[in-house]
């Protein structure tokens, strides 16, 4: 024991002995090490090697004198380790949040591009519908072409495997069909307006169709409304009516397709919502069900009304005086109606139908301006002024629809 304690002593620096003043550890603290192994078996004492004080951040045990140390405990570090761990758990919140900023980020970007392409594509194809009306007035042939053309093109995209092909069911096609009837009633309806009418004048009609969305959401879906909302559908539909009674060209024809096609396309966009709920059809090929199917919906109404002896007559009088660019005129208008739908459904498939309804009508903006542009159509300030105020109401309705969905 005496020996031991010669050791110790010997063993200790200067420092040792100036921080240390009181007398040699007595005998009796041969027995710590065999204590302190039976609470924590990780910490140690030795007698052997130079002492050091504990760090008050390791794990709190030390001694005044510098007699005892304690080894740090293997694996988990006690105190340091739980700090280390909440600053890990805060980075890794921080990372999460700015993973999920992100990624909201991507998702506006990608329904900004579908809403850029979706307008582009609709005003070309405005331009080249309302061309083959004028040289060819007969909507119902050309909306069957363009359901037809559509139906085609995403046959040889399934048949060739450029789009993969639908998984459909019964069911599927049972909910898809209010949806078709719907959709080829405003198809029709819009088109028998644009035969009959300016381009520009038609969808200064067709943005009212939120009022029409909003109308047939509160009093047959029984949803509602912030008082912002109801309030914007007073400009929309006042502009909309100033609009009409001042039209030059004015035909209730047109005004009458107008008006139908909104309430038919609201009723659409809500339907096809629902259709797609639960179903592992993607916007694309819904719409593609949805072509095909409004195609055999319309084919038997299209020859009862028309007829092949009639479209045959307008097609040589349109080739005699348009010349050949009119076939042209036709594929274009066929297919940019596809097109324009189908990004409309990939936008369809990541927002709300009110959404949707807010996108088609600030869609009308550019489709008004650019078919006033290039048809030359003559417009009054009175009737330029109605079509600002149902803009205008259009921003109010977006903003309040805005509060709702927040």
């Amino acid at each position: 024991m005496i020996s031991s304690l010669k050791q110790s002593t010997a063993a200790f620096g200067v420092a040792d002995f100036v921080r240390s003043k009181s007398p040699a550890p007595k005998p009796e603290l041969a027995i710590l090490p065999s204590m302190s192994a039976v609470k924590n078996p990780n910490f140690s004492i030795s007698s052997r090697k130079r002492l050091s004080l504990a760090s008050s951040e390791g794990f709190g045990l030390g001694s005044r004198d510098g007699f005892l140390s304690a080894v740090k405990p293997r694996g988990l570090e006690a105190f340091g380790f739980k700090r280390e761990a909440y600053e890990a758990d805060k980075s890794e919140n921080v990372e999460i949040s700015y993973g999920e900023t992100r990624s909201a980020a991507a998702q506006k970007v990608k329904i900004g591009i579908y809403f850029a392409t979706w307008w582009a594509l609709n005003v070309v194809f405005n331009i080249y519908n309302k061309k083959v009306l004028n040289a060819f007035p007969y909507p119902w042939f050309t909306s069957t072409l363009s359901l037809a053309t559509g139906s085609i093109m995403m046959l040889i995209s399934w048949a060739t495997r450029i789009a993969e092909a639908p998984k459909t069911d019964f069911d599927f096609w049972k909910a898809l069909f209010p949806v078709a009837v719907a959709h080829t009633i405003g198809h029709v309806a819009a088109t028998v307006s644009m035969s009959k009418v300016a381009v520009s004048f038609t969808h200064i009609i067709k943005s009212g169709e939120p009022a029409f969305s909003v109308l047939v959401s509160r009093f047959l879906l029984g949803e509602t409304f912030p008082l912002p909302v109801y309030l914007s559908l007073v400009p929309i539909i006042g502009g909309c009516a100033l609009a009409a009674v001042t039209e030059l060209n004015f035909n209730m024809t047109g005004f009458m397709g107008a008006m139908i096609s909104n309430l038919a396309f609201v009723f659409r966009n809500i339907f096809s919502k629902r259709g797609m709920k639960g179903k592992s059809v993607s916007g694309m090929n819904y719409y593609a069900c949805l072509s095909l199917l409004s195609l055999f919906i319309l084919i038997p109404f299209a020859v009862a009304i028309e007829g092949p002896q009639m479209w045959a007559a307008g097609w040589e009088k349109a080739l005699s005086q348009i010349g050949p660019q009119f076939v042209w005129w036709i594929a274009a208008q066929s297919i940019f109606y596809h097109l324009y739908n189908q990004v409309s459904y990939m936008s369809l498939d990541e927002i709300s139908p009110l959404t949707f309804s807010i996108g088609n009508t600030m869609k009308r903006i550019s489709v008004i301006v650019s078919s006033i542009i290039i048809f030359h159509t003559p417009v009054q300030p009175i009737n330029a002024l109605g079509a600002a105020i149902a803009i205008l109401g259009t921003f109010f309705y977006s903003q309040g629809s805005c509060l709702d969905y927040w």
